[in-house]
């Protein structure tokens, strides 16, 4: 088992945090020696597009090949640093409000990964995939130049890729994509204050550097947040800190480098137990605890205690349909059943439970362009994330991963006549080391009364540890996998008018994982598989008189299953299942127009995963999308800017079409049944689901967003303004059906005043106070536990810019 680190607060207390306090620093005296700095940019710049609303500059992080958003034949949103900070998006989830088919379930209430198309999806980093982060940690915004949203399956020249979509995250720097470098120190210090105990500072500082005579730029970044919580038992203690360095080498190379460290310490939230449509509707609670069965005064529930139980039947039981006899199971039993209102605020969260991660990343480019059209660059990659989870209701894991991975990618574009080609081809390889841990057999969401408080049940409800030496892991997995990979794309225009692209990928994986002997409750095994996969995409579109570009594009991706710390799950490998494959088919319109003041965009998709048995439940299921999505972004003139998204997506789970789906038996699931929700809150009731419906649980139907962003300089010079609202449709909290999450609205505000190099805001998140839901795991948990999530909140903010 994995030995605790006590010297990891002690090194983040000692080492880290310093490093927040020097860019903050160094922030405030560099104003002293640059208060005159400007920068010598040059940009194409819409007029009135003062938050880079229109999305003009090439991106990278679908194709490669630096196209426009318009031009690129697949569904594509980016959103720049300034237009986050404008529209209030503070976390993952609040993407939904720019983003078409980003709608996230809850990840027990750790926005880690976007849900694209009802999927999750994939982080990357400059153009390089993450460590898989599903709910880790929260994956942070604020240290980012701009975001891109993809939807869809990568591009070949990525590797292998899930069918949903992924983020792209653009670190800030010192060098514009035009080339140019900052001419001046640029930089700001500021803070956050909220509702429920935010607290935020960060810090940030570039400029020009010559290195070896070699003109160059960094920038810094830094970030401290210590906030409570309006959920009972919820902090969030928080370190980021983001370095980025260009250089010039020489007349036809230049190199760029840097890295992240977060530190993250909090705990999850899993929301509601004991699901009712009635605790949905009314807040009405059933209350009651079962008898301890702490036999041996540890003030635990052990194993041992658990298996005892029920005359030896343990705490779990089958829910095999009408004829299930709850009196098998007294110790499921509450005694004192009563019911309660309860608050939004009354979660499933014990004063110990415990989220915490260290997650490091670099990265080391090599570029060369020259005067043949030939161009190369090489892309080193490294990341490592040490994660630790406990929650006292029975499940904790932790992950100790870390990959680095190399890509050679030459470039060359040529003139053909009429045809303008490019072309991109190269090698990579991706070696991933993980070791991976996790308890769940003893997990019981239900015996907790959440109105008596967090220790109100205790021992009643709380848990064993494997992450404490307390009990043996359900599962221990250590293992890695070696990626080869090699891929070719090409983008041919011909007449300026139709354009191709296509290429292909082909990837050779070496895998293993494995269980050491005496780790777990699972035997030794051993499982080792090499494989090969197969990747290609195709994309057409033509540019009609007005700048309207119809595409087309169809994809086959290959899909490597990963769990939640990045392994390998071990049955997967010994069955042959470990790589999956995803086929896209989208069509879409899209455009700028106005002089590039209006961008629409409409796409219909069809895509799913091919072979249902290669899925992992928790981060990577098989699943078939299809649906409808539209986005617009409108610079109306210098005072008012129209963004909006629109989605309509069904998703259906593709396992069961074959067979059964298993999910936890909940509260709600017992009632529709004819029996007192109570006899099964001691432990836990499952059953196998055989449905005429097998759509998704947990993701709308139709999703809406509008925002309206003000300028208001005419009336005060400096002031901004911003109004959004977003509707969600109902859903069903898990894929049994059987409790029914309402429909919102919410409504957010916000408004800026800057006068000189300060700057504040006010800003306000559900201000109509909406009561509203996210389900949690819809497939397994879904009528079990779901999240509540908050009511109005206000956020201040001040800044300092030079």
């Amino acid at each position: 088992m994995r030995p605790k680190d006590p010297l990891r607060s002690e090194i983040r207390d000692k080492q880290i945090l310093p490093l927040v306090s020097a860019v903050v620093a160094l922030c405030i005296g560099a104003h002293a020696v640059a208060s005159e700095a400007e920068m010598e940019l040059e940009e194409v710049v819409v007029q009135g597009d003062r938050l880079n609303v229109m999305q003009t500059d090439p991106v990278d992080s679908v194709f490669g090949f630096g196209k426009k958003v318009d031009e690129t034949p697949r569904a594509l949103t980016t959103i720049s640093a300034e237009l986050l900070e404008q529209t209030i998006i503070t976390e993952i989830d609040d993407l939904v409000a720019m983003t078409p088919g980003s709608f996230t379930q809850s990840f027990f209430g750790v926005a880690g990964s976007l849900d694209v198309r009802g999927n999750p999806g994939e982080t990357y980093f400059r153009g390089v995939k993450r460590i898989d982060n599903p709910g880790n940690y929260p994956t942070p915004i604020g240290a980012s130049d701009r975001i891109d949203v993809v939807r869809g399956p990568a591009s070949p020249i990525y590797g292998p890729s899930k069918v949903g979509g992924y983020l792209n995250f653009v670190p800030k720097s010192a060098r514009a994509s035009n080339g140019r470098y900052l001419g001046g120190a640029i930089g700001g210090v500021g803070a956050t204050f909220g509702s429920y105990g935010k607290r935020v500072i960060n810090a940030e500082f570039g400029g020009p550097m010559n290195l070896g005579g070699k003109e160059g730029g960094y920038y810094l970044y830094g970030e401290s947040e210590n906030s409570d919580s309006y959920y009972e038992n919820t902090s969030t203690d928080q370190t980021i800190v983001q370095a980025s360095f260009d250089f010039e080498l020489g007349d036809n190379w230049r190199t760029e480098f840097g890295g992240m460290y977060q530190y993250f310490k909090g705990n999850q939230v899993a929301g509601w137990n004991r699901l009712t449509q009635d605790l949905i509707d009314n807040g009405t609670y059933i209350t009651g605890s079962p008898s301890s069965l702490d036999t041996d005064g540890n003030g635990l529930l052990d194993p041992d205690n658990a298996d005892a139980a029920n005359g030896g039947n343990g705490l779990f039981s089958y829910y095999f349909g009408p004829g299930w006899d709850p009196a098998s199971i007294p110790d499921h039993q509450l005694t004192s059943v009563g019911t309660t209102k309860l608050k939004r605020s009354q979660v499933l969260v014990q004063d110990d439970d415990n989220l915490e991660d260290d997650v490091v990343t670099l990265y080391f480019d090599l570029i060369g362009r020259f005067d043949s059209g030939w161009n190369v660059q090489n892309k080193m990659f490294f990341e490592s994330l040490k994660n630790t989870n406990e929650n006292a209701y029975g499940f904790s894991q932790y992950a100790d991963t870390w990959v680095v991975e190399n890509q050679l990618l030459f470039a060359v574009g040529r003139e053909l006549g009429a045809v303008e080609a490019n072309f991109q081809f190269g090698p990579s390889i991706r070696y991933q080391d993980f070791e991976h841990g996790d308890d769940w057999f003893y997990e019981y969401f239900d015996r907790r009364d959440l109105s008596l408080g967090a220790l109100g049940g205790s021992p009643v409800d709380r848990r064993s540890m494997s992450t404490r030496g307390q009990m043996p892991y359900v599962a221990l997995t250590v293992g890695r996998f070696i990626d080869y990979g090699a891929a070719f794309l090409t983008d041919l225009t011909f007449f300026e008018k139709l354009n191709f692209v296509g290429g292909a990928r082909y990837d050779y994986i070496d895998m293993k994982s494995e269980i050491p002997a005496g780790t777990s409750f699972n035997p030794a095994e051993v499982a080792r598989d090499k494989d090969g996969a197969f990747s290609w995409s195709v994309s057409l579109s033509y540019e009609l008189p007005g700048g309207i570009r119809p595409y087309a594009t169809y994809a086959e991706q290959s899909t490597l299953i990963l769990g939640q710390g990045g392994q390998i799950p071990i049955g997967n490998l010994a069955s042959g299942d470990a790589i999956g494959a995803s086929q896209l088919m989208e069509f879409g319109v899209k455009g700028t127009f106005l002089d590039n003041k209006l961008f629409a965009a409409i796409d219909y998709f069809d895509q799913e995963r091919v072979d249902y048995n290669a899925q992992d439940v928790v981060t990577n299921n098989s699943t078939r999308s299809k649906g409808v999505e539209g986005e617009l972004r409108w610079v109306v003139n210098d005072a008012l800017t129209v963004t909006g998204a629109y989605t309509h997506i069904e998703v259906t789970n593709l396992g069961p079409l074959a067979d059964f789906q298993f999910s936890f038996f909940g509260a709600q699931d017992l009632i529709n049944a004819g029996y007192d929700p109570h006899v099964g809150f001691g432990g836990t009731i499952g059953t196998d689901l055989v449905l005429d419906d097998h759509r998704k649980a947990g993701i709308p139907e139709n999703t809406y967003s509008l925002n309206l962003l003000f300028g208001f300089d005419k009336l005060l010079p400096g002031l901004s303004g911003t109004i959004s609202a977003s509707h969600v449709d109902s859903v069903w909290s898990g894929y049994s059906k059987s409790v029914r999450l309402p429909s919102y609205t919410l409504v957010n505000a916000g408004v800026r005043y800057a006068r000189g190099s300060w700057a504040v805001g006010v800003q306000g998140k559900n201000l109509m106070d909406e009561t509203y839901f996210r389900s949690n795991f819809p497939d397994l948990f879904g009528s079990s536990v779901v999240l509540p999530e908050l009511p109005r909140t206000v956020l201040v903010t001040a800044d300092y810019r030079f």
